[in-house]
């Protein structure tokens, strides 16, 4: 709670308590740094701005994960106006640039930025092999590619340092991206591992060993940094268990994920598996239908086509139209391979399609997927302002709204990189009175192309806050010029809310509207109360799938002012 702005003074001040780590439901999570300053800052803003500042203190847990966002803490601290937010990208090169130098200050600062994002989406403690979808917008393997992409990134920097700082530079940054992109592999390979076993593939065992292999890297990232680092300087320094959780407490040891081991036949049979499913064929008798691509996106999916046996087979592939692309048509398979579809969209006509391809395995037994196209003939991809509806949903981060519209003393504001995916927007000051939405009262708005109609539901993701006086935190949403429908964050919250919003560090607060006409709309977002918080938009049309961190974000050109 904030003390109100006409709150009589008390003599001792008002102070704000603020943890770095956590102990209680439904996980701690203790171990590494998995703060985001841009969050630090948003925070300890609002109680800046709402005169709690005669005592900060934060509770940082272990202090050698924490030094990055205890440095920040204590600058903002120090002298809050020196850092808004627009500045917190410098401090962070500024931070690395102070511990590393110059030369590769950049390239630092973004690791830093980078790593305390993906830690943010999900604490490594809460972690599990069901946090990210498979099967849905590659968002489990995309999650992998990313982390481990970084620590390639952080391991050239580190030989490129001078030696006097490989140390410090192992702790600050290489240590905590190293074990999370080993963390997260682990937890994904799990969940292939799982998957795999369920539809009879011959890598499944293959996934056993490595799952076991992370696991034990896991151990041996711990032992290079209690026990070789600096000649052992910090002994026992991350003896933090974090794997194998089962409630809130700790575990006494870390707990390797239960894997699945199989029987494989020595007959090679094929399996067909799509992108957007977790069924495979022939097993499944619904058809097996890709998702959708459009003219917009231009985007690719796949076809897995993998063993069920040890022997090799050989595969064709043959599609029903000559603008549609495999990358790889024709081959043999020890294992497993994935197959790219795109199209040829120079020479694809306008309008809906559905083309069949079909795969041949092993005595000629054959698997028919069907692909479904969508071509229209307006508007023209460059022709495009806005975001695009594909696959049934638009999805758009909050920084890249159409307009902001301020009503004084109402403004908009864009706090860098915070959030599970790029930048967060809210409204300012964080002191403003409460709106009433509607006209040109203070909103967002959203442009974007619909080919659907009927009723649609908005998905806004925003930072998880309390309410910080006695009454709830609103924000309304409306679709061109309907009234805007009042959103409540907090009403009716419970004990699994707040678990929720713990395990997942968003919030996802649903309206319903009704779109009659396809074509060009407008999704507005209006302050009502401050302390507001926005990461993303999403609009289901009745496409959306489930995901961890929402669809990617949806096709979009900036409207040309």
């Amino acid at each position: 709670k904030l003390p109100h702005l006409n709150e009589p003074p008390r003599k001792g001040g008002y102070g704000i308590y603020y943890h770095f780590d956590y102990v209680g439901d439904p996980r701690n999570y203790k171990w590494l740094n998995t703060n985001q300053i841009s969050r630090v800052w948003e925070q300890m803003h609002l109680a800046y701005e709402y005169n709690a500042r005669q005592i900060w203190i934060v509770n940082v847990g272990d202090i050698k994960p924490m030094e990055f966002p205890i440095s920040f803490f204590l600058d903002y601290a120090w002298n809050p106006e020196q850092w808004p937010a627009e500045r917190l990208p410098e401090y962070t090169r500024q931070w690395a640039q102070q511990q590393f130098g110059e030369k590769h200050a950049k390239e630092i600062a973004d690791i830093l930025t980078d790593y305390t994002r993906f830690n943010s989406r999900r604490k490594p403690e809460l972690l599990s092999p069901e946090t990210y979808t498979l099967v849905n917008y590659r968002e489990a393997e995309t999650v992998v590619a990313e982390y481990n992409a970084l620590c390639e990134k952080a391991k050239r920097i580190s030989g490129a340092l001078p030696s006097e700082y490989n140390d410090a530079f192992y702790q600050l940054v290489l240590h905590p991206v190293e074990a999370c992109s080993n963390l997260n592999e682990l937890y994904v390979t799990v969940a292939r591992n799982r998957l795999y076993a369920k539809q009879g593939r011959t890598m499944t065992n293959s996934l056993t060993q490595k799952a076991g292999e992370l696991y034990v890297r896991d151990s041996a990232i711990t032992y290079y940094y209690n026990t070789v680092l600096a000649g052992g300087k910090w002994s026992h320094m991350m003896d933090q268990t974090h794997i194998g959780y089962t409630y809130w407490q700790q575990p006494d040891k870390n707990a390797m994920p239960e894997v699945k081991e199989i029987e494989v036949p020595a007959t090679a049979e094929m399996g067909v598996a799509i992108e957007g499913s977790e069924g495979w064929w022939p097993r499944d008798s619904v058809e097996a239908v890709l998702p959708e691509f459009d003219v917009y996106t231009q985007q690719s999916h796949y076809i897995e086509l993998f063993n069920r046996g040890k022997t090799s087979f050989s595969y064709s592939v043959k599609v029903g139209k000559p603008w549609v692309r495999i990358d790889s048509p024709s081959g043999k398979i020890e294992t497993e391979k994935r197959l790219y579809v795109s199209m040829e969209w120079k020479n694809v006509p306008s309008g809906q399609h559905r083309v069949p391809i079909t795969v041949t395995g092993p005595n000629n037994r054959s698997i028919v997927v069907h692909a479904i196209i969508n071509n229209p003939t307006s508007p023209k991809r460059n022709e495009v302002t806005g975001f695009v509806e594909g696959n049934g949903c638009v999805s758009m981060e909050a920084a890249h709204y159409t307009r902001a519209v301020s009503s004084a003393p109402v403004s908009w504001q864009t706090i860098p990189n915070l959030g599970r995916t790029l930048s967060a927007v809210m409204a300012i000051p964080v002191t403003a009175p409460i709106q009433t939405p509607g006209g040109e009262s203070p909103h967002l708005e959203y442009r974007m192309h619909l080919s659907n109609t009927g009723e649609v539901k908005v998905h806004a993701y925003l930072s998880p806050t309390l309410t910080f006086h006695n009454s709830d935190l609103r924000f309304a949403v409306s679709f061109d010029n309907e009234d805007p429908q009042e959103v409540h964050l907090n009403v009716g919250r419970t004990r699994q809310n707040w678990e929720m919003c713990v395990a997942n560090n968003i919030t996802v607060e649903v309206s319903t509207h009704r779109v009659d006409k396809a074509g060009d709309h407008v999704l507005k977002f209006w302050m009502i109360d401050p302390g507001v918080v926005l990461q993303k938009l999403v609009v289901d049309t009745g496409g959306m799938k489930a995901s961890y961190l929402g669809p990617p974000e949806s096709f979009h050109q900036p409207i040309k002012q």
